[in-house]
């Protein structure tokens, strides 16, 4: 299934878009378990480009915030969070070639702004959420203009880098493992809001659903990319570097210490956190 979008134009049917010389830069955009890392592996594989990508939350939560949930973090350090993505996906998008990023520079902006939207912990609960509203008002101008200085430098980077994105549209069940805001409320208003900030930015993007292989044919159809590999060759491998990447994370002591249960003082001490 595709749909593509150029902003600004009327839609038209899918066609081949065109490649710069120096090779296409192609974002992969698309909110928590949407399927990114997978289809972008995959394609990565089948196409013989190279994926870029930043750490995940959870890898950079082990070194930056051990012990701690993503649902725990604070203002401050889900800022901290942010910044580090960001710097890992300027450093691993500075080549001069093709590349396929998992994601995108505007990615953590808008979990940044949809979270001042919702909630700091878009999974608390009512109780929670109440108590987090009234400890950020000191600080939450702040964090508004902050939000915003933000996304004026990621949307102005988006804009140089990317000659065009993949949105992949929300079909799969978000798995909670704490490492995920686990509000349906905040994965659809942070989807709204990626494709509310291509069409601000006028960069062409393409909606494209389906299964892995139905994504890869079609993203490898509308950019005319080389195919390396078979493609069910390429959807096995990924499936085994995206499953080994994770478990090499769940098998970090740094990681179960994150999960076990906390204390009921630590709890009330991190909903009492803006």
């Amino acid at each position: 299934m595709s749909d593509i979008r150029t902003p600004a134009v009327p839609t038209a049917p899918a066609t081949r878009a065109p490649v710069p010389e120096r090779g296409l830069h192609l974002a992969i955009s698309g909110t928590y378990s949407s399927g990114k890392s997978t289809t972008t592996e995959t394609l990565s594989i089948a196409t013989g480009i190279p994926r870029t990508h930043a750490m995940t939350a959870r890898e950079i939560l082990m070194d930056l915030v051990p012990g701690k949930q993503l649902q725990e973090l604070n203002a401050s350090e889900l800022t901290m969070l942010g910044l580090r993505r960001l710097e890992e996906r300027i450093h691993h998008e500075a080549g001069t070639g093709p590349f396929i990023s998992d994601g995108s520079v505007i990615h953590e902006w808008i979990y940044g702004e949809a979270r001042m939207r919702v909630g700091i912990n878009p999974g608390a609960g009512l109780f929670a959420k109440a108590v987090k509203n009234i400890a950020g008002l000191p600080v939450k101008r702040f964090y508004r203009q902050y939000m915003d200085a933000y996304g004026a430098i990621a949307k102005g980077r988006a804009k140089r880098i990317y000659d065009a994105y993949v949105h992949l549209p929300v079909e799969f069940t978000m798995k909670a493992d704490g490492h995920r805001p686990v509000s349906e409320k905040f994965r659809k208003l942070s989807d709204d809001l990626l494709i509310e900030t291509l069409e601000e930015l006028q960069i062409p993007y393409h909606v494209v659903g389906g299964s892995v292989r139905e994504r890869v044919e079609k993203i490898i159809e509308i950019f005319d990319l080389p195919l390396v590999m078979p493609l069910d060759e390429a959807i096995d491998q990924a499936g085994v570097r995206v499953r080994k990447s994770i478990e090499v994370v769940e098998e970090d002591a740094r990681y179960h210490e994150a999960q076990r249960t906390k204390s009921l003082r630590r709890r009330i001490g991190y909903a009492m956190r803006f």
